[in-house]
């Protein structure tokens, strides 16, 4: 049963009069109940061999070429990254690099940290909690900026442990 054989019988039945047409087949079954001012198709199951037509896909833009050479700049970028070690949050919550706006940041880029070394603040709950290193190696790239949220396992440093 196709469509507009469905709109016709919805059509029937909101003209006879009829309060309720119940229609079963094999491949489907359709309970169609008429109110003093709407007709409402209650339950429809499709055929098991439907197949909806298919919508025309939107043209998708060309790709420049600058753009395709973006990802392969990404993927040496994220080649070179495999062989650092990075430190991620234990917890969600506000990441400062340094214990006060005034003082220094814990660490920077290029420092040398081993275990145990206090590497940032996660302002948690009104709870300042003090984040230390559990590698030694060299500072790489901060991945989080000063005083913004970061998510629980969020990537925060860099570190090369050569």
């Amino acid at each position: 049963m196709n469509l507009s054989e469905i709109q016709t019988l919805i059509k029937f039945v909101s003209k006879s009069g009829v309060n309720e047409v119940e229609l079963e087949t094999k491949d489907f079954k359709i309970n169609i109940k008429a109110g003093a001012s709407k007709v409402e198709v209650a339950q429809m199951a499709m055929p098991m061999n439907y197949q909806p037509q298919a919508m025309p896909a939107a043209p998708v833009p060309a790709a420049t070429a600058p753009a395709q050479a973006a990802p392969a700049s990404a993927q040496v970028e994220a080649a070179d990254d495999d062989k650092y070690v990075t430190i991620k949050s234990p917890m969600i919550g506000t990441f400062y690099r340094s214990a006060n706006p005034e003082s220094p940041a814990f660490i920077n880029v290029g420092d040398e940290i081993k275990p145990g070394d206090n590497i940032c603040i996660i302002e948690a709950m009104k709870l300042f909690n003090e984040i230390e290193s559990e590698v030694s190696g060299k500072i790489i790239k901060v991945l989080a900026d000063d005083a913004t949220p970061v998510e629980y396992d969020q990537p925060l440093f860099l570190i090369d442990p050569s």
